[in-house]
């Protein structure tokens, strides 16, 4: 169905979804490490499966996405600390650098925040923050230099330290947010409005096929060797695994309108959702990249976009793919998407579907998932702007 109309969805009408479902074939690599330092698996459908959790990939689009825009969040416990660093370097003297710092957890809410006063008032939770925040904190310290510098005077050392910077203005500082807090969430339980539900819902990208780890024996060459020394300084082995990965990621289009706020123009949200899609699809974990270079491309991208619910296709790959006479898993699981999809239509109906569409190696379109897109950039722009705009013909 078109999007004809640019009206901006509203937050009382059921909730929109953009499901994006990738086929991405990945050559000898290990993107995700478990404790040993092997790849990460699990066991579906009877089978071992390589396995690439939702934070190692998410982490590179989030940063991705930040470069894009200019705009960078940083997630630290470390802003006590740095805010007194940066005193220090305006030359305000150690002691009161300190108290001012201290003051950031003190001052935050009332009690204060949890933090280590013994180890420069690091917060025991990671704040995840707007960059820019630490300067903004420092300015905020410079405004009230005065109070400081009198409750320091006042204060001894046996005594519980007193708020002395304004609570609202802290907070507002230590709860702003960037599009890609928006886009990811926050959870900021000790000052609950900080707390932001997160728009983008990621799986776990696992393997269609059985993928046991394989082993790679390698050395490393002493090149000034002693006499009697036979070349070799290291001698190790390290397990790879080659997949065809399911990978699928979701946006709550309704919730993303409300972390951005109503005033938000709609060719700002749609925007954020064009630059996550083309970020889903391209960006790679960095695991062992050195040793592997895996920057292998999606075989097959594949978006769903639907009111009231999401859909996974996780399902479809249960019964491990079994490789194509002529070899290769990649075909076979092209197929197997597409049998499900289909059977999710069947089942589902299209009463709440909006667009589907989808863009492939092969370049040929295939029916069962809506329009063909000849690239992702065209994909990317297409499913955004279904997703975040009125069909005709509907409230």
């Amino acid at each position: 169905m078109p999007a004809t109309s640019p009206k901006e969805l509203s937050l009382h009408e059921p909730a929109r979804f953009l499901d994006l479902h990738i086929l991405h074939p990945v050559t000898a690599a290990n993107l995700n490490r478990d404790v040993d330092n092997d790849p990460k698996t699990l066991s579906y459908g009877n089978a071992t499966r390589a396995l690439v959790s939702p934070q190692a990939w998410k982490r590179p689009i989030r940063l991705n996405v930040e470069q894009e825009l200019g705009e960078h969040a940083v997630r630290t416990r470390m802003v006590p600390p740095l805010v007194a660093r940066k005193l220090q370097e305006a030359q305000w003297p150690e002691d009161l650098a300190a108290f001012a710092s201290a003051q950031i957890v003190h001052s935050a809410k009332g009690g204060g925040l949890k933090h280590n006063a013994k180890d420069g008032n690091r917060t025991q939770a990671m704040l995840y923050l707007p960059a820019g925040v630490i300067d903004d904190l420092v300015a905020l310290c410079e405004k009230h230099r005065t109070e400081l510098e009198e409750a320091l005077a006042a204060h001894t050392p046996k005594k519980e330290i007193s708020p002395v910077l304004p609570t609202k203005d802290l907070a507002a500082h230590l709860t702003s947010r960037t599009a890609s807090i928006n886009l990811f969430g926050r959870m900021l339980a000790e000052l609950p409005a900080g707390h932001v539900e997160a728009a983008v819902q990621m799986a776990p990208a696992f393997s269609v096929h059985r993928s046991d780890p394989q082993p790679d024996f390698f050395t490393a060459v002493e090149d000034l060797p002693m006499g009697g020394d036979r070349g070799s300084a290291h001698l190790e082995t390290a397990f790879l695994t080659t997949s065809v990965f399911y990978r699928f990621a979701t946006i709550n289009i309704t919730d993303l309108h409300h972390n951005l706020g109503a005033a938000t123009p709609a060719d700002t949200v749609t925007s954020l959702v064009e630059l996550f899609v083309r970020h889903f699809i391209l960006s790679m974990p960095g695991g062992k990249k050195t040793s592997t270079a895996p920057h292998t491309l999606p075989d097959l991208v594949h978006y769903t976009v639907r009111d009231r619910r999401s859909v996974s296709y996780g399902a479809a790959f249960e019964q491990p793919v079994k490789a194509a006479p002529q070899g290769g898993y990649t075909i076979p699981a092209r197929q197997a998407l597409t049998d499900y999809a289909t059977t999710v239509s069947r089942l589902l109906g299209t009463r709440h579907l909006i667009a589907h569409g989808h863009t492939s190696t092969t370049n040929k379109p295939i029916k069962t998932l809506g329009t063909h897109h000849t690239s992702f950039d065209d994909l990317a722009a297409a499913c955004a702007t279904a997703a975040t705009t009125t069909p005709a013909g509907r409230p």
